[in-house]
């Protein structure tokens, strides 16, 4: 039953054709996770072709042999803001650019193709993605939020909370420099009571573990964060905390495991919502990661 819903949500999402960058990213590994690798490849194609572009053209110098070296785009419906309009931060969230977080959930699935065809081009266009996203993201010391589309000025100056631990664990995935990241990730505090960000937490600490990284205070911010939740009406957010919660469930550490339950208690209640108008203002972003977190395999394993 849980695969026939992960499989039904992904049919409607691939209905939908629309290119997300973050939502793409869980969609191929939800593909991989059910068993449907073509669908995997074909999405990773369709994403470098669209995302990978602007107007038809490759990003800076991204080619067809190399399509990440330029970065990708969010995929936001409005173009990125002009140099010197002044910041709408409402506006902002629909406007086009790069999100260094969606690179790094880019890699991933990258990864994950790579470790599930053993075809060597996808590993290396998570680590070209890697270059790009650290000359463009990295500023003296710290991290820009959002850059513009060509990487040539940030659109948001601004750090994201765990992106420096996102770039040092994920380039240490993919055997990328980490050196960038390594001393920003010494000087943040990872604590948060978002579910996302806790999700983010969670699978970070898992990936750690296998890698043989100290991700003691990872755990430790997780579980702060997990005894002070702040429960949201937004889907996407709920179940990337359930998630990182069946990461925890493969994680050796036995100090989360009384939170894991909730992971199920989050995906029954959001199957019971499918369709209603809050599920479908983020339509294709709820389908793939509830579809991951009912088929988590893909993207954690």
């Amino acid at each position: 039953m849980v695969v026939m819903d992960a499989f039904r949500l992904m049919t409607a999402f691939s209905q939908r054709g629309q290119r997300y960058l973050w939502t793409d990213a869980y969609a191929v590994c939800a593909w991989l996770a059910l068993g449907e690798q073509a669908r995997a490849l074909a999405l990773v194609d369709e994403v470098h072709h669209t995302l990978g572009k602007q107007g038809g053209q490759w990003l800076d110098d991204a080619s067809e042999a190399h399509p990440t070296r330029g970065g990708l785009r969010i995929g936001k419906p409005l173009p990125e803001r002009a140099p010197g309009e002044p910041l709408d931060q409402a506006l902002e969230w629909d406007r086009d650019g790069q999100y260094f977080h969606y690179l790094t959930r880019w890699m991933h699935a990258l990864h994950q193709v790579f470790r599930a065809t053993s075809d060597e081009r996808y590993e290396m266009w998570a680590r070209e993605l890697a270059q790009a996203a650290e000359r463009g993201f990295v500023k003296g010391g710290r991290m820009v939020w959002k850059m513009s589309v060509d990487l040539s000025r940030p659109l948001v100056p601004s750090m994201g909370q765990h992106d420096p631990l996102d770039g040092f664990v994920t380039c240490a995935e993919i055997g990328a420099p980490k050196g960038a990241y390594e001393e920003m990730v010494a000087g943040i505090d990872l604590a948060t009571t978002d579910p996302l960000g806790i999700g983010g937490l969670l699978e970070d600490a898992l990936r750690m573990e296998r890698l043989k990284l100290d991700n003691g205070g990872v755990l430790a911010a997780a579980r702060d964060g997990l005894r002070r939740l702040r429960r949201t009406e937004l889907a996407f957010r709920e179940l990337g905390l359930a998630i990182g919660l069946h990461a925890a469930e493969r994680l050796a550490s036995r100090a989360l495991q009384e939170f894991v339950p909730l992971a199920g208690e989050i995906e029954a209640f959001w199957l019971k919502r499918i369709g209603d108008d809050l599920w479908r203002e983020h339509e294709d972003i709820n389908d793939v990661m509830l579809a991951t977190s009912l088929a988590p395999q893909g993207w954690l394993d």
